[in-house]
Formats: C-alpha cells, sequence, structure tokens
C-alpha cells in the first residue's frame, strides 16, 4: 500500500492546480463565489461537497468547506478554507489539517451515508 501521506499531497497538488484560475485575489469573498470555487475544484477531482460554512478564526473570517473524494475504505476528506477578505484556496487533506472543521468532515461524512441508506 502506498504512503497515504504521498497520496494526500498529490491530491492535494492536484486541486491546488485546477484552482489556479478560479480563486478571487483582491476583493471580499461571498458565500456564491466560495461555493463557485469550492464547486469547480471538487468537479475537477470528482469530489463531493459535505458542508460549508463562515468561521470567524483568530481575529480573521474565512470560508471553510469540508469534501470528500472516493468511496468506502478509498474514501478522503479534505478541508479547503478561504480568507473572506480575498486570496488563495487552502486545500489539505483532513488528516493534516488542524482546522477544528477537519474532525467533523468522516462524522459528517458517515451521517450522510447513514441517512442516505435509510431513504
Amino acid at each position: 500500500m502506498e504512503d497515504k501521506s504521498l497520496e494526500d499531497g498529490a491530491l492535494e497538488e492536484k486541486l491546488a492546480e485546477s484552482l489556479a484560475d478560479l480563486v478571487p485575489e483582491t476583493h471580499t469573498v461571498s458565500e456564491g463565489e466560495f461555493a463557485e470555487v469550492v464547486g469547480g475544484a471538487l468537479e475537477a477531482v470528482g469530489g463531493r461537497l459535505l458542508f460549508k460554512m463562515r468561521l470567524d478564526r483568530n481575529g480573521e473570517s474565512e470560508h471553510v468547506a469540508a469534501a470528500s473524494i472516493g468511496d468506502g475504505g478509498e474514501r478522503q476528506f479534505l478541508v479547503l478554507t478561504l480568507p473572506a477578505s480575498g486570496g488563495a484556496l487552502k486545500v489539505e487533506a483532513a488528516s493534516k489539517s488542524e482546522n477544528p472543521v477537519a474532525s467533523l468532515a468522516a462524522s459528517y461524512a458517515g451521517l450522510m451515508d447513514v441517512f442516505q441508506a435509510a431513504a
């Protein structure tokens, strides 16, 4: 089995490449713009948005999304963050992220799986 950190790194790099033209750099980023950027990035890698929110951390406001890629035991979780004031979208594996949302990604995905099975 390949080193999990190498897989995470390759996934983060692929997403970062797909985002190059989508990220608003110099203005306040709206919820809609963030959703568009995240949606485009996830579409490029076959990912699924789990949830998104806006948080205030360390005196700064940021948009945060959790996403999953793959299914079953191969599923990986990502955290995508973008400062509300604009800038670069940060994509990281939830397993390496220090963002408090990272710990929620797998739990939320499990909950959604249960709801889909019950429907």
